[in-house]
């Protein structure tokens, strides 16, 4: 009955007879066989009664699949048709299992969790293998270039923050003064050792102003001399410099970075900035001035040009130093460069009248395996201008101490 059922309905279906299954002589003589079997290939003829016609009606084109199983319905002996059946049925479920376990939980995510997407390098640039080279330090510092960028109002230091408690003076000016603010006399009495602090902070305040990646940035830099040892005179300050800032700071095209000697001329700036000390009568010390400086690199090295123009005041009874820039010049030069783990700097001002400044600073971290962490610092400095009290008398100092602030 069982026979005759399976006959009628595979002949139904668009799929292949399967008489073959029930034939009488196959049943008779392995009677013995069909009856350990007979289980197993009741289900396994049951299913393919149901699946082959639903394969059929869904593609036309035959698959390899079918044709495996077709051929495994051909074979008259019980064993080797069982057999075809578990191949097929192995094969089916090696196929079906991902190539990787990895790759199989990356492409399904897990419940909770959007799916991941994948997105072009910054700048919208597909990533080729070839990374574009090291701007270096002063398009990180000055965040000359887009992946640089980080927004606006973002505080980070500008000058180097330190504070020198021992800072030893060749000389001490005792009468300082200015040709339209006469001698200062009544001073307190100064010793030769004191102690200099200075904070300096900057935040850009336009991104992309103007032209391409270029910034406005307001920077203030303070600087304190402070006579901390001094316990008779009650350890005044002697004199603390106020300097604001505004500069345009604008990245260089990279058809004009190229120079001789493999130098990268990155930027050029341009600014205003206003210095003075507070003071009032014969102690009071300000200047204004106009820049554009130039920026250029090399490796580790980088190098700053700025060339300055002070900006008169409209009576001279308001200005307090009219001849400062016969003892500061007009150019500044500055050279920065990293020997391990040592940071140093040497700052030129050259005058035409053969006065001018030259100043040294070093450091080198506290904790060796910490490089941006806390810093011993040491200062030179051999010139005019130590302060801005002291534009017009000459000086040469030595501090040390630590840096005080990293951003």
């Amino acid at each position: 009955m069982l026979c005759h059922k399976l006959h009628q309905g595979a002949g139904r279906g668009p799929g292949p007879s399967m008489s073959c299954l029930c034939h009488p002589m196959s049943i008779a003589k392995h009677r013995v066989s069909i009856r350990h079997a007979l289980p197993r290939a009741w289900a396994l003829t049951a299913l393919t009664c149901v699946a082959t016609p639903w394969v059929h009606a869904q593609s036309p084109a035959q698959n390899p699949a079918t044709a495996d199983l077709q051929a495994c319905l051909k074979l008259t002996e019980d064993k080797e048709r069982l057999a075809c059946y578990d191949r097929q049925a192995t094969k089916d479920t090696i196929m079906a299992l991902p190539a990787s376990p990895v790759a199989a939980q990356a492409e399904t995510p897990q419940p909770g969790q959007p799916a991941q997407t994948v997105t072009a390098p910054p700048g919208g640039t597909p990533a080729t293998g070839d990374t574009p080279p090291d701007e270096g330090f002063l398009s990180r510092f000055w965040e000359l270039s887009p992946a640089d960028k980080r927004g606006t109002f973002n505080y980070t230091a500008y000058r180097p923050n330190f504070f020198l408690p021992i800072r030893g003076l060749r000389k001490l000016n005792n009468e300082p003064s200015s040709p339209t603010r006469g001698k200062a006399t009544n001073l307190p009495q100064y010793q030769h050792f004191e102690t200099k602090l200075q904070l300096s902070l900057r935040t850009k305040v336009l991104e992309d102003f103007l032209l391409p990646n270029a910034d406005l940035w307001v920077a203030y830099t303070q600087q304190s001399i402070w006579q901390t040892w001094n316990h008779e005179e009650s350890s005044p300050f002697r004199n603390t410099d106020y300097q604001p800032e505004v500069l345009y700071v604008v990245p260089m095209p990279m058809g004009l970075q190229n120079l001789p000697f493999d130098w990268k001329w990155r930027l050029t700036s341009f600014g205003l900035v206003h210095q003075s000390n507070g003071q009032s009568d014969e102690l009071s010390r300000s200047w204004n001035r106009a820049y554009v400086s130039f920026g250029v690199e090399r490796g580790g090295i980088n190098a700053n040009l700025r060339v300055e123009a002070p900006l008169a005041k409209s009576n001279d009874k308001y200005d307090d130093n009219p001849d400062i820039e016969h003892y500061l010049g007009h150019v500044q030069a500055q050279l920065n460069w990293s020997p391990g783990r040592s940071i140093a700097s040497l700052l030129w001002r050259p005058s035409l009248s053969g006065r001018g400044s030259v100043e040294l600073n070093w450091s080198y971290p506290v904790n060796a395996e910490r490089p941006d962490g806390l810093r011993w610092y040491v200062q030179a400095f051999h010139g005019y201008g130590d302060t801005l009290l002291d534009y017009n008398f000459k000086q040469s100092t030595l501090g040390a101490g630590l840096t005080i602030f990293k951003f």
